[in-house]
């Protein structure tokens, strides 16, 4: 079992930045990946960014150049730096976790709220 805890939300002006974090705590064992999702009312929750077992990232084509996300697994958290920020990026957003080395468990935390104000 894996726990996911967010933090970080908030709202920011147009342009501004946040720093959203994911603290995993439980059994961790093998990390197959590891990302945000962001979800909108009435719409899917969609792939932000995730680290990939290897070291690769992935980012969905509105954010990049505009958001990091990074690992530090000394304190097992994960993060996703938004710069840039705009009125669309507003979106609950949800920590998402795969692990497992011959299985696959997926975990997710309980959304944290990021309002961007034009």
């Amino acid at each position: 079992q894996v726990r996911l805890v967010e933090s970080g939300g908030g709202l920011v002006q147009a342009g501004g930045s946040l720093r959203l974090s994911c603290a995993a705590s439980g059994t961790i064992l093998s990390i197959n990946t590891w990302g945000w999702y962001r979800q909108t009312p009435g719409k899917p929750r969609d792939l932000v960014a995730q680290t990939i077992s290897g070291g690769s990232t992935n980012y969905a084509d509105s954010v990049k150049g505009r958001f990091t996300i990074s690992r530090d697994n000394t304190k097992n958290t994960l993060y996703l730096y938004m710069n840039s920020l705009e009125p669309e990026d507003t979106a609950v957003y949800y920590c998402n976790i795969d692990v497992g080395r011959y299985s696959s468990y997926v975990y997710w935390g309980q959304g944290t709220q990021v309002t961007v104000s034009s």
